[in-house]
C-alpha cells in the first residue's frame, strides 16, 4: 500500500471496523429532516463516537476550518431530484487532490448499478481511485444494485449485492458500502466476495432504530466491518445516542438488545 493510506484507513476503521455517518443528502434534496443545524449534528455525532463523517466538499471545508477533528470523507458524487430521467446519474464534482486540499481523510463516490448511465459512473469511480492511490487517500465506493436495467444472475441470493461489492473492489476502492441483503447467509456471500471492508447502508425504510441495530448485529456476525448509515441517525431525535448504540454493536460486540438500552438515556 502507498504510504499514508494505511494510517488513514486505521483512523477511520480502527481495528478494521467503522461507524460512518453520511450527511451529504442535502445536496440531493432540501429541506431534509435532521440537516437543518449541521453544526449541532456534526458535534453530536463526533461526541457519540463516529469514526468518520461523510460530507460534500463545501460543507467539509467549513468543518475542517472550524473544529479540531479530521475524520471527514469527501463525497464527490451528486445528483438532485430535479434531474428527471438522470436523477440517479451521480456526476463527479471534485478530484481526489481537491479533497485532500480541503482536508479530507478519504474520498467517496457512488455507482447505481443498472442505471442507464451506469457506465459513466463506473468510469468516474475508476478515475477517482486512480487519483486517490498516489496521494495515499482511501476510497469508499457506495454501490447500489437498483436501476431499471439491473440483471440479477440466476441463483444469486444476494440480489446483486455481492456483484456491487465486487465492482467496488475491482475498481480499486478500499472500502465498500452496500445494502443489507436480508439475512446472514446471503450477506456472508457478499463479504466473501471481496477482501475489503464491507459497510452496510441503513436498511429498509420505516424500521425502528432497535430493528436497525438487530440488522447491524447480524451483518457483523456475517463478516461485515460496520455501518455507513445516515438518515436513521441524523433524522432521529438523538443522533448522539444512535451513534453510541451503533458503536456498541460494531466495536464492542454488544448485542442489539444491550445496545438499544443506550437509546433510552
Amino acid at each position: 500500500m502507498v504510504e499514508g493510506l494505511v494510517d488513514r484507513l486505521a483512523r477511520i476503521l480502527p481495528n478494521g471496523r467503522g461507524v460512518w455517518i453520511p450527511m451529504d443528502h442535502g445536496i440531493s434534496a432540501y429541506p431534509e429532516k435532521g440537516l437543518e443545524n449541521m453544526d449541532h449534528l456534526v458535534s453530536s455525532c463526533i461526541s457519540g463516537g463516529a469514526d468518520a463523517i461523510i460530507l460534500q466538499k463545501g460543507v467539509l471545508s467549513h468543518f475542517v476550518e472550524n473544529i479540531g477533528w479530521s475524520n471527514f470523507v469527501c463525497h464527490v458524487s451528486v445528483s438532485t431530484v430535479n434531474a428527471g430521467e438522470k436523477d440517479q446519474y451521480k456526476v463527479r464534482v471534485a478530484t481526489a487532490d481537491e479533497c485532500l486540499i480541503r482536508g479530507a481523510t478519504a474520498v467517496s463516490a457512488q455507482i447505481n448499478l443498472g442505471d442507464p448511465f451506469e457506465s459513466e459512473m463506473i468510469k468516474e469511480m475508476g478515475d477517482l481511485t486512480g487519483e486517490a492511490l498516489p496521494l495515499g487517500i482511501p476510497t469508499l465506493g457506495m454501490i447500489y444494485p437498483r436501476g431499471p436495467l439491473l440483471k440479477i444472475a440466476p441463483g444469486d441470493i444476494t440480489n446483486g449485492v455481492a456483484h456491487a461489492a465486487r465492482v467496488a473492489w475491482e475498481l480499486g476502492c478500499d472500502v465498500v458500502k452496500v445494502p443489507w441483503t436480508g439475512d446472514v447467509e446471503s450477506f456472508k456471500l457478499v463479504c466473501q466476495a471481496v477482501p475489503i471492508p464491507v459497510l452496510i447502508s441503513g436498511g429498509p425504510r420505516g424500521i425502528s432504530f432497535t430493528e436497525l441495530l438487530e440488522i447491524v448485529e447480524l451483518a457483523i456476525s456475517a463478516g461485515g466491518s460496520g455501518v455507513c448509515i445516515g438518515r436513521q441517525v441524523f433524522g432521529s431525535n438523538n443522533p448522539r445516542s444512535c451513534v453510541e448504540a451503533l458503536r456498541a454493536v460494531v466495536h464492542e460486540n454488544s448485542t442489539s438488545s444491550e445496545a438499544s438500552k443506550l437509546l433510552e438515556r
